[in-house]
């Protein structure tokens, strides 16, 4: 949806020229998820909890109840307390992640300060940057395969430029084999097929799979402040509406946004995956934190 009165030019939807248009981007959004990463980071605690592995983590005092076995002597000998020691917990996930850029994300109202594609690149990379410090695995869906690199938001964006022109035509994300209990987090506008990217959620469950959906919006697509004379472009290609009266389909255009936002989140709902919601004119590390609680939550409930 466009409005005139927003963005009065018509953009290039060609697939080349969208293609172009995403590898353009990369370099300054890398720059940014760098800066959106180090202001998140410090409010994700990563996965140094207690669990099976071979690192020390920390001592702590021994509860009724647990086996003698797990009591640590030497420790507990220069006090008058029993001891545990714990182990990190070291089992790595894989993470894979999704950013949609079809047409539709490359547009922005006046409300915003920058398009909902721009956003959700920042959003992505941003949280492997995050997940890595974590100590995880992270790739891009369908396109690079999870690793943990300090370089992690460098080699993400060169794989995203290096398959720019596939991604700039897909709405929904696309089949990739998983490992089981992999990770995803999917970032889109999620204005496509709801039949489509059910079948794809309920692939990646039945894979074993889980994660969560962000859906980015311009908060003119919620509040259709539009009014008067008003010409809106389909940004895939379709045909120009003209309405007279704008404000006339506030009601109506409300309802419909409104259900189909409901519907996005009960596709996520039935494949277990978590739904999240950010609006472009909100800042966002506040959605990358969002974003990276709520799959370390996913994560804990799963173990």
């Amino acid at each position: 949806m466009i409005d005139t009165a927003f963005t009065p030019r018509r953009r290039d939807n060609s697939a080349p020229a969208r293609a172009a248009d995403l590898a353009a981007r990369l370099p300054r959004l890398v720059a940014r998820a760098h800066e959106v990463a180090a202001s998140v980071a410090p409010g994700v605690h990563g996965r140094r909890r207690a669990g099976t592995g071979e690192t020390f983590w920390q001592f702590r005092p021994f509860m009724a109840g647990e086996s003698a076995q797990r009591i640590d002597w030497r420790r507990s000998a220069r006090s008058d307390q029993l001891y545990v020691r714990e182990r990190e917990w070291e089992a790595a996930h894989d993470y894979h992640l999704w950013m949609d850029a079809s047409p539709s994300m490359a547009w922005r109202s006046s409300l915003a300060a920058e398009d909902k594609l721009d956003r959700a690149l920042v959003l992505g990379l941003a949280l492997a940057d995050v997940l890595v410090r974590g100590g995880e695995r992270v790739g891009a869906l369908g396109l690079a395969a999870p690793v943990s690199a300090r370089d992690i938001v460098d080699r993400l964006a060169r794989a995203l430029e290096a398959d720019a022109a596939a991604l700039a035509l897909a709405e929904t994300p696309p089949m990739a084999p998983l490992r089981p209990r992999a990770r995803l987090a999917l970032i889109s506008d999620f204005l496509c097929d709801i039949g489509a990217l059910s079948a794809a959620l309920a692939s990646y469950a039945a894979a074993g799979a889980s994660g969560a959906l962000l859906m980015v919006i311009d908060p003119s697509e919620e509040s259709f402040p539009f009014e008067g004379e008003t010409l809106f472009r389909d940004t895939d290609g379709g045909g120009d509406f003209h309405a007279g009266a704008a404000q006339s389909l506030r009601a109506s255009y409300a309802a419909r946004f409104a259900d189909h936002r409901a519907a996005v989140a009960e596709a996520a709902r039935r494949a277990g995956f978590l739904f999240l919601l950010h609006h472009t004119d909100r800042p966002a590390a506040e959605a990358a934190l969002a974003l990276a609680m709520g799959l370390q939550g996913a994560t804990e409930r799963a173990r």
